[in-house]
């Protein structure tokens, strides 16, 4: 890992013309990424017993949060086209990559958990997970790294990038996912509930008696 102190890099321009290209190929590279990360938190999730549904789902969401400034991509594709095709993707993805965003959302877990202080801690490892996941394997397709400004918005002069980083579609990534996804499904055989439980409990019970059935025999 390498920490880049002084003038902070200037922002990589992610072109948005051209058929196939630019930010088309970062869109379809990092489509794998956001599944890694929401079963990662669902994991960390699962380290603590005692954490109950919404905690859980708190934890496991703070895994993901951080992408959301990746939503400049939507209005970049609706302009991509016109006379003046917006940038917010390249300008401010990564930008909530940073300890102040992550202090927030142990913040917010915190608030709206019964076990505050075991989600919220789990909530900020789950944050910083993400970000070693990103530092790790998240080299865009253009070999941009996308250095994480971790103490953004206060100091953009300290960015975290590794010169061993792999990029997004590399096998590593695909490998981690496929590892992640066993171990959902070892948790949901063992303990009873999966990630389904956010969406409805009906069907989480369905999909774990399903798994149980298969396994069982």
């Amino acid at each position: 890992m390498q920490i880049i102190k002084g003038l902070a890099p200037p922002r990589h321009r992610v072109t948005t013309r051209g058929r196939g290209g630019g930010i088309w190929a970062r869109i379809r590279a990092t489509a794998l990424n956001p599944i890694a990360h929401f079963l990662s938190g669902w994991a960390l999730a699962n380290c603590v017993p005692s954490l109950e549904r919404r905690e859980r789902a708190l934890v496991t969401l703070a895994c993901v949060v951080p992408d959301v400034d990746g939503l400049g991509a939507i209005p970049d594709l609706l302009t991509r086209n016109s006379a003046h095709p917006l940038q917010w993707f390249s300008q401010y993805h990564h930008q909530l990559h940073s300890l102040a965003f992550g202090l927030f959302v142990a913040a917010i877990c915190f608030v709206f958990a019964k076990h505050r202080w075991a989600t919220a801690l789990l909530a900020l490892a789950s944050f910083h997970l993400h970000l070693i996941e990103d530092i790790l394997g998240a080299r865009g397709p253009d070999g941009y790294q996308w250095p994480i400004p971790y103490f953004s918005p206060f100091s953009q002069t300290v960015q975290i990038i590794w010169s061993g980083q792999w990029a997004l579609n590399a096998w590593p990534n695909f490998a981690i996912t496929i590892g992640l996804l066993a171990l959902t499904f070892y948790l949901a055989w063992r303990r009873g509930f999966s990630p389904v439980e956010m969406i409805s409990l009906r069907a989480d019970r369905g999909f774990v008696e399903t798994i149980r059935a298969r396994f069982l025999k």
